[in-house]
């Protein structure tokens, strides 16, 4: 597609929503008409004509031009020609974006966004400018208000707009931002458009190939078009790595009481049934060099284990649209399908050092019969005090892990415009979507007991030694076989209509006033259940006899000496176990039923609940344009009224028995916003915007039934459906220089102060008032022994004053956000041929975090001082470098994120958790033989980043400690054609 550079493309302006800032007339407010090609940064007479992904950038640097509010856009290179493979990979190159790459699914996928500090939750998502909500993968289950974008094929867009500012037209509930999704229409192009890809990808660490495609078709007769796109993709990722489930153990923290009570809690990482411990005092110990109290007060992760897993992805995705246009009336019916399913075989395998100590009166640990703790043969303690080597008494956990995902998607919006006169224009839209999504995690876990196994992450962190010498890929060797299957589902359906009045009532074309006067309603309603299948399955009957819960002995003949997908990489480590014994997805899932196991469990009525939101919103905005001294002001003044009621349905227990719980809550909001825009010169535009936006609660925290979190602990959790949202005033202000057609240097500044920020209350509550039987809880959480308690034993345990702490979150806490935002954009064709096809777009976040009233915000360190912590990276940023020079093309991107801190409690070891920073570098190179062949190559993650947190102690001289999950997930690439008939 050629495109003069600063041609507002017919595409954007056809796919602009109804409703929005950007769906007003040109010249009628933010869409003012575009400059000329002839006289803007250009010599007079002459046109540059550009294409490709140039063009698609040029085209969104004159969208944010053109804009009054801080907004960014992401265009199509051309109708069904998105520029990147996924949505969510293109909106990382807007400055104060951040992408969440992986998700719970393990593939090189972008799934979710952030924006300016703030957490997916803090994003509002639309489709065509009507709310939706989906989720996938890992996802499913924690009821987040965050969009996955994963679920759709980017085949399906034509365009994606991101306002980071209030405006009083759009939905409210993003104080991050919204990020409106825009599906093709057929006038969006002026010809019959057939478009095709065909590709074949490859991930480097599967070692599989898979296909991916889509086709496009899209005419239109007279005043009727009609569009179809279909898209389907296959990938297959595997990760590996080392796992050490979080937190350190140290014989001194092992000291503290085994089991904890609401007055003396046990440290988190050593809470409940999982103790650590080691035997000093046993005859073969052996310190070596070292002290007993070295030894003693080193640490040691909670377990050392293999981590891998293996995705396969499939997606099928489907867009259609029907479209009436004509001179003053334009309608459309629009539609999506999407399918997401992955189905994930996850294996884990390593010593458990968390499970080490023998509970008190019993011999129910991994290892021999009393003896308790690891025995340390031959030791050494690295510079961050952590201790390793060669262990006796030691156990081995192995997790055969059965994954299912699946997310089902079905929107249509049916809307029309009509220029009821030359001054005014009526808009109105209903749309339905319904997102069904569910995932499964099956599990059978089993045991090697008393082995000497040796531990050395010296050799590589990543893969480091986890040996014996026993033979790991010996099925005989293993024991004591257990189950844990579960079901979790969401569904959200969302159902919307809005209607908007825009009067213009000055239009002299240097000069204009449009009054915009709307509203909408939004019904969502989210269900929530979840199923434990585990019971039901172990009574299943095995092909060789008996059932999992009567003949555990046996269920070790369907065990495979080998990882079930083959030889794990081992980062060059021979010790690093690449193979070991598990059991193949054929038991789990088809013998032993694990899914209809699940589906034929009754609901687990404490993490199951309806929730219902209607908002009723109405707004009124002012937009304007006026000279001053021979240049342009334009503005944007806008008040919006939300109106917020809630219905819950969920469970409450009382005296043992869960009975149906209604009830309601409800808020209301007023909104204002203002944005100015001031062309100081022709190239030079001075941004600013002031406003408030609301983002609403998580709905666990508003419709969570009473929950236990852990059997050994007297500690509930409990929703509060009176929750209000959180209000952010915001304020931005920004200098953009258009210094060349399609070029882009700009710096911004912005401010959002948070408040009624939901902050978890906890306090010790008298039993009584808990609403829980006593079979809830162990006779542990009281400080007796492991097995359950009657009230009367609860009462002979405490002196008859039980309590329980409960954690209810409520509103308390303030957030205050600053941040620096930079952009650069530049086609560098004042080079001599033939570089002077090279350009580049960039962008820069600087953000400063600051949590008031929230102490999960400040670590406290045991000496006393506080370290206040950033739940986001305090910078990131992208830079993206192409060529394009006839039919050649090439572009490379690098994403890069600064460590990330979040909310935690010190437990005593002073050690802060971090998110590494995080480098992508994915790249794209294409050669057009024609307009119907264009052979092309895209990579993803080229340098196989490794994804790890790791934790920090301050008070360390070296002060990092440790890593956890630290894994790498291959390089995806994948080859193939596209064109256009």
């Amino acid at each position: 597609m050629a495109a003069a550079l600063y041609a507002t493309p017919a595409a954007a302006q056809a796919n602009m929503p109804a409703g929005t800032e950007a769906g007003t007339a040109a010249s009628a407010g933010d869409q003012t008409a575009p400059p000329d090609a002839t006289t803007a940064g250009t010599d007079a007479g002459a046109e540059i004509v550009v294409t490709g992904f140039r063009s698609s950038l040029a085209q969104a640097v004159e969208l944010k031009r053109e804009a009054i509010v801080f907004r960014d856009s992401i265009v199509a290179e051309d109708i069904g020609k998105f520029p990147e493979a996924n949505v969510a990979d293109s909106l990382q190159r807007i400055p104060g974006v951040i992408l969440s790459r992986d998700g719970g699914s393990g593939t090189n996928e972008g799934q979710r966004v952030e924006i300016r500090g703030l957490s997916a939750d803090f994003v509002v998502t639309t489709l065509n400018g009507a709310p939706v909500r989906t989720t996938s993968a890992g996802s499913v289950g924690s009821s987040s208000r965050a969009f996955n974008y994963d679920v759709f094929p980017s085949e399906l867009f034509g365009r994606v707009d991101v306002y980071k500012s209030p405006l009083a037209s759009l939905e409210e509930g993003g104080i991050g931002g919204n990020v409106d999704l825009q599906t093709p229409r057929p006038f969006d192009s002026d010809e019959r458009v057939i478009r095709y890809t065909a590709q074949y990808n490859y991930n480097t660490q599967s070692k599989k190939w898979r296909p991916r495609g889509s086709l496009l078709l899209s005419d239109t007769w007279g005043n009727f078009g009609a569009l179809l796109g279909v898209a389907y993709a296959q990938t297959v990722n595997e990760r590996s790595g080392f796992q050490s489930t979080g937190g350190t153990n140290s014989s001194a923290l092992g000291r503290r009481p085994y089991y904890g009570t609401a007055a003396n809690p046990v440290a988190p990482n050593t809470s409940g049934p999982f103790q650590f411990e080691l035997d000093l005092d046993n005859p073969l110990a052996n310190f070596g060099s070292l002290t007993r109290d070295q030894v003693a007060n080193a640490q040691m992760p909670r377990f050392y284990r293999v981590y891998t897993s293996n995705t396969e992805r499939e997606r099928l995705g489907f867009v259609g649209s029907l479209q009436y246009k004509s001179d003053r009336f334009e309608a459309s019916v629009d539609g999506i399908y999407s399918k997401l399913t992955d189905q994930m075989d996850e294996f884990t395998f390593g010593v458990p050092v968390r499970s080490t100590r023998t509970a008190p009166g019993t011999t129910d640990i991994p290892g021999r019969g009393t003896n308790s703790g690891i025995i340390p043969l031959d030791v050494s303690i690295d510079e961050y005090n952590n201790l390793y080597g060669r262990f006796g008494n030691t156990s081995i956990i192995a997790e055969s892990f059965f994954r299912d995902f699946e997310t089902e998607y079905k929107y249509v919006v049916a809307r029309a415009v009509y220029d009821a006169t030359d001054t005014l224009k009526l808009s109105a839209q209903g749309a339905i979507s319904d997102s069904d999504a569910w995932q499964s995690g099956n599990r059978l876990v089993s045991n090697i007991y008393g082995i000497e196994t040796t531990y050395d992450p010296t050799v590589d962190i990543t893969y480091p030694t986890i040996s014996s010498p026993v033979d790991f890929t010996d099925p005989s060797l293993f024991r004591d076989p257990s189950l844990g299957f579960s079901l979790q589902q969401e569904r959200d359906r969302v159902k919307s209509v809005r209607a908007m009045a825009d009067y213009t009532a000055i239009d002299t074309g240097a000069a204009s006033v449009v009054f915009k006067l709307g509203g909408s309603i939004v019904s969502s309603v989210k269900e929530r259940t979840s199923q434990d299948g585990s019971a039901i399955a172990r009574g299943i009957q095995l092909p060789n006899g008996g059932t999992v819960g009567t003949n555990p002995a046996d269920v070790f003949a369907y065990m495979d000496p080998f990882v079930q997908y083959g030889e794990l990489r081992n980062g060059g480590n021979s010790g690093y176990p690449s193979s070991f014994a598990t059991f193949p997805r054929s038991l789990v899932m088809d013998t032993l039923a694990a899914n209809d196991s699940n589906r034929q469990a009754p609901l687990q009525l404490n993490a199951t609940y309806e929730a219902e939101e209607l908002v009723k919103s109405a707004f009124f905005e002012t937009t304007f344009k006026f000279p001053i001294a021979g240049r342009e002001l334009r503005g944007n003044v806008g008040l919006r009224y939300s109106d917020t009621k809630t219905v819950i349905d969920n469970f409450t227990n009382i005296g043992g028995t869960f009975t149906p719980n209604n009830s309601e809550g409800g808020y209301d909001n007023f909104l204002p916003s203002m944005s100015l825009a001031f062309d100081i010169t022709p190239e030079l535009l001075l941004r600013g915007a002031i406003g408030k936006t609301v983002t609403r609660g998580a709905l666990n925290d508003i419709a969570g039934s009473i929950v236990v979190p852990n059997f050994f602990n007297n500690a509930v959790t409990v929703g509060n459906p009176n929750l209000r949202p959180q209000v952010a005033t915001s304020y931005d202000a920004a200098l953009e220089w258009y210094f060349a057609p399609g070029a882009l240097l700009s710096v911004g500044v912005f401010k959002k102060d948070i408040t009624d920020r939901p902050t978890a209350i906890t306090q010790d509550i008298p039993f009584a008032e808990a609403g829980l039987d006593a079979s809830f809880f162990s006779c542990a959480a009281f400080g007796g022994g492991t097995g359950t308690c009657t009230l009367e034993e609860i009462n002979a345990l405490t002196n008859g004053n039980p309590v329980v702490r409960r954690t209810i979150v409520e509103n308390s806490a303030e957030l205050s956000l600053k941040g620096l935002e930079l952009a650069y954009q530049q086609n560098f064709t004042f080079l001599p041929a033939p570089f002077d096809g090279l350009g580049i777009t960039s962008s820069f976040t600087l953000i400063d975090q600051n949590q008031e009233g929230n102490n999960n915000f400040n670590f406290v360190l045991t000496n006393g001082d506080i370290i206040s912590l950033q739940s986001v990276p305090e910078y990131t940023y992208s830079i993206t470098g192409f060529y394009e020079n006839g039919p050649f093309a090439i572009r490379g991107s690098y994403n890069y994120r600064a460590k990330t801190g979040g909310a935690q409690v010190n437990n005593g070891s002073d050690e802060i958790n971090f998110f590494a920073p995080q480098g992508y570098l994915d790249a794209t190179m294409s050669y057009e033989i024609n307009d119907l062949i264009e052979l092309r190559i895209d990579a993803l993650n080229i340098t196989n980043e490794n994804a790890f947190n790791y934790f920090e102690n301050p008070q360390q001289p070296n002060g990092k400690t440790h890593r956890d999950n630290s894994f790498f997930n291959g390089t995806t690439i994948a080859f193939g054609v596209r064109g256009r008939f």
